[in-house]
């Protein structure tokens, strides 16, 4: 796989159904490249309707590094993943052309050259009406994936999970890191500021402040405890509710999940929602017009038995199967639908 990512062309084949992953009853599960879900790459397909795509960059975290390592660590956990997915009823790599589009090559000793450079690929990418579900990296990439997201479909809904808010002002008087990004959303003006939600938010604050902030932003928060006292389904049904029919966004921040199902995380906190929780939300967004998407903030090196990569890839999986639905169904904005050619 290339550390640059191959651009998102047009078909040559037009009426092709999409190409699938390799034949696990052919091909053993762990030989071979270490794709998402073992698909095949953007460059063997030439062009796709759902790209995943790494940010191999943790510049910008405030605590324990290692996210860079992230992407290809969900990759690898992502061989066990199956064609069919039971719990959406589909089959979401026959619906949509989806590939692996490799890592976007940042450089790790400028933030904001970095957030640039993850700016301009991304709005490659997405240009011909790619869809996208990002790997990363830190939760500083949210920001200039926002930024495209924003540039092709106008100001976006968010879906946040985290532990964390990240709508913070500066850490040592930088802008742009893993616990700012959303701040600076609001700022430039990406975000549709009605229908902004954090789910999963828990853990210490550095004040009364930090809420009151958050709420002038736009932002409704449903904590872990939440999550727990209400249900999935309920916290769905809200969520569906505030994000009508609006272009969404959802970014994950692996550390939502409490640290017994995802310990390699930078910045763990007790008291987080299970891993159950967060697919089953995730499978209740169906018919929202999710236009793109990305999972942060797995660190392997503090990761015991693949756990938080397991439950990453299981993530990246259920938001590609909404993706790929919505495509088959000619609903929303996004790419040219494998299944309509």
């Amino acid at each position: 796989m290339s550390n640059e990512h191959p651009s998102a062309a047009p078909s040559t084949t037009p009426g092709a159904g999409p190409r699938g992953p390799v034949d696990s009853s052919r091909v053993p599960r762990y030989a071979g490249p270490a794709t998402f879900a073992r698909l095949p790459r953007l460059d063997e397909v030439g062009r796709t309707d759902i790209a995943v795509v790494g940010v191999p960059f943790d510049s910008g975290v405030s605590y324990r590094p290692g996210a860079r390592f992230g992407g290809n660590a969900i990759r690898e956990a992502s061989r066990l993943l199956r064609p069919y997915n039971p719990a959406q009823d589909a089959s979401p790599f026959a619906l949509a052309q989806v590939a692996d589009a490799g890592d976007i090559a940042v450089n790790p000793f400028s933030i904001e050259e970095a957030v640039e450079t993850v700016e301009a690929a991304a709005g490659e990418l997405m240009a011909s009406g790619t869809r996208l579900v990002t790997l990363g990296g830190d939760h500083t990439v949210a920001l200039p994936l926002l930024r495209a997201a924003a540039r092709r479909h106008g100001p976006v809904a968010l879906l946040h999970f985290d532990a964390h808010l990240d709508t913070w002002d500066t850490y040592f008087g930088a802008e742009y890191t893993h616990g700012t990004p959303f701040r600076r959303a609001v700022e430039e003006g990406v975000l549709d500021t009605s229908a902004l939600s954090h789910v999963g938010i828990r853990g210490p604050l550095y004040g009364r402040k930090d809420l009151d902030d958050d709420e002038k932003m736009g932002f409704g928060i449903v904590t872990a405890a939440d999550v727990m006292r209400r249900g999935v389904d309920e916290v769905a049904d809200q969520l569906r509710a505030r994000i009508g029919d609006r272009p969404l966004y959802v970014s994950i921040d692996i550390d939502c999940l409490d640290p017994a199902h995802a310990p390699g995380t930078g910045t763990p906190e007790a008291g987080g929602m299970t891993s159950r929780e967060l697919l089953e939300i995730l499978r209740g967004l169906a018919g929202c017009n999710l236009v793109s998407a990305d999972v942060v903030e797995v660190a392997p090196a503090y990761d015991h038995a693949e756990i938080t990569a397991v439950a990453a890839s299981h993530t990246a999986y259920e938001l590609t199967t909404l993706m790929a639905r919505q495509i088959a169904a000619g609903q929303g904005t996004g790419g040219t639908s494998a299944a309509a050619g």
